[in-house]
Parts: structure tokens; C-alpha cells; sequence
């Protein structure tokens, strides 16, 4: 999550009006989950990979690292659509026999899990669009101007701070324990653990607390308030926005018209 911060601040998308590009995202992905069509999936993930990673500047290497983050959530959905039991082995193409039962893959399980992994990837890389060409706190910011919930927006902020906080806490003290042999095998590595997770709760309540006094002591009234960016708007990405989910759209009524839907 670090690195894809770094990569926001980096990007050579940065400069657009962020509410552009929360529009070209969420309305595209829209799209493509009330499609629900794998050849739409594929385009939109090719619209967004080729985005992001042309235009925004991020290695493709590290993009597809990125990506196997939620790869392997999808992958535990996945093997319980695949995997099916049946006394009827017909309508599996590959199984085994467990008594008078059969287990193995359908070949309508096959095709669920297909259309859902296109369909999973597609929705990720419209989320990483944005994640990955605007920093946190312009998303905020253009959230805050869409209306938004302060309180959630504030809850936001404040628990997305902390996350970077504890992962840094928790690398410096796993460092330290690795250091001193703390993981060498299994019965101390479970002890190390332990403490780290003891360790790591204590500290992470005293930093946040000492970051309520830091936010009292600068007048914190319950909204945290920060000074917006001024982004130049071209109101060239919004037409790119309606053509390319336009043409979404027609492809879907053209391949579902003549019974070609995925």
C-alpha cells in the first residue's frame, strides 16, 4: 500500500482534475458490472492496464504485482464454484470417485469461475485507475466536494494514516526480533509473534493517542481540513468517459441482439 502511495504522487496522471478521473473509474465500472459479459471485461481491463500504464507512467511489472494482491482472494471463490460433488459424473469433465459420490470440476462451475475471474479483474483495474493516478488525499478532497459524510471521510483519513504507521511499527520490531533469532523455528517464532502483536497494540495505541493531543493542540474541532490542489480541467477525460462506455454499451446490445453474450 506504500508503494502504491509512491506510485500516486509519481504518476504522470496526477495533473487531471481527480473528480475526472473518479468519474472515468466508477462510471466505467458500472459498466462493466451491469454488462456482465467477459469480451466487455477484457476490454475495459486492456482501457485501464493501457491507461495507467502508458499514460500514468507505472511499470508493468509491478502493476501485475499489484494485481495479485486480490488474485488470490478471487482464487479461494474460485476453487469452491469449480469444485462441485455429484452422484451423476456426466457433468464433470474431470473428477475422481469418493465412494458412490463424484468430486471434480463441472463444466458449468468452469464457465461461473471464468466469467468471474474477467469480471473481478476488470472492476480491479478500474479501482487502481484511481489508486494509482491520485493520492489519498486529493480522493478525499473530491469526495468532501461530492458531498460526502464528514464523519466517514474524517474516520477515513485518520484509520489510512494509521495503517502506514502500524505496518512501519510492525517491520521495525519484526526486524529486530529477526535479528536476535526470534523466528529459528516454530516455538519461537509463535512466542515472537505474540509479542509483537502485544508490543504492536500498545504502541499503536499511544501513538494515537499522542496524535489526538497534536490534533487538539492545533485546534481540532472534529474536521480535519487541508489545503486543496488547483488542478487545470481540460473536460477532455469526460468525453472520453461517455465515448468509451457509449461504445460499452452498444457492444453489449449488439452481442446480446445476435446471441453472442459471454
Amino acid at each position: 500500500m506504500i508503494s502504491m502511495d509512491k506510485y500516486a504522487y509519481s504518476s504522470k496522471l496526477r495533473c487531471i482534475q481527480p473528480m475526472e478521473k473518479l468519474i472515468f473509474s466508477l462510471l466505467t465500472l458500472v459498466v462493466g458490472l451491469w454488462a456482465d459479459n467477459v469480451f466487455i471485461s477484457i476490454i475495459i481491463f486492456s482501457i485501464m492496464l493501457y491507461t495507467t500504464v502508458y499514460y500514468g507512467g507505472i511499470p508493468i511489472k509491478k502493476y501485475f504485482k499489484f494485481l495479485l494482491i486480490p488474485m488470490g482472494f478471487l482464487f479461494i471463490s474460485v476453487i469452491t464454484i469449480v469444485i462441485n460433488i455429484s452422484e451423476n459424473p456426466e457433468k464433470f469433465f474431470w473428477f475422481f470417485r469418493v465412494g458412490k459420490f463424484f468430486i471434480g470440476c463441472s463444466k458449468s462451475g468452469f464457465f461461473k469461475a471464468l466469467h468471474l475471474i474477467f469480471k473481478v479483474i476488470s472492476s480491479v483495474s478500474c479501482l487502481y485507475f484511481i489508486s494509482l493516478s491520485t493520492p489519498f488525499i486529493d480522493l478525499l478532497s473530491t469526495l468532501r466536494k461530492l458531498k460526502a459524510p464528514k464523519l466517514i471521510l474524517e474516520m477515513t483519513a485518520l484509520t489510512y494514516k494509521f495503517i502506514f504507521i502500524i505496518m512501519n511499527t510492525a517491520e521495525i520490531i519484526f526486524i529486530a526480533q529477526n535479528s536476535r533469532l526470534g523466528y529459528i523455528n516454530l516455538s519461537t517464532a509463535y512466542q515472537s509473534l505474540g509479542t509483537l502483536i502485544s508490543t504492536l497494540f500498545i504502541r499503536s495505541y499511544k501513538r494515537a493517542k499522542e496524535l489526538y493531543i497534536a490534533l487538539e493542540s492545533r485546534g481540532y474541532d472534529g474536521e480535519l481540513n487541508v489545503l486543496d490542489e488547483e488542478y487545470k480541467s481540460s473536460k477532455k477525460l469526460y468525453f472520453y468517459t461517455i465515448l468509451i462506455n457509449i461504445l460499452l454499451i452498444m457492444i453489449v446490445m449488439i452481442t446480446e441482439g445476435r446471441g453472442l453474450i459471454l
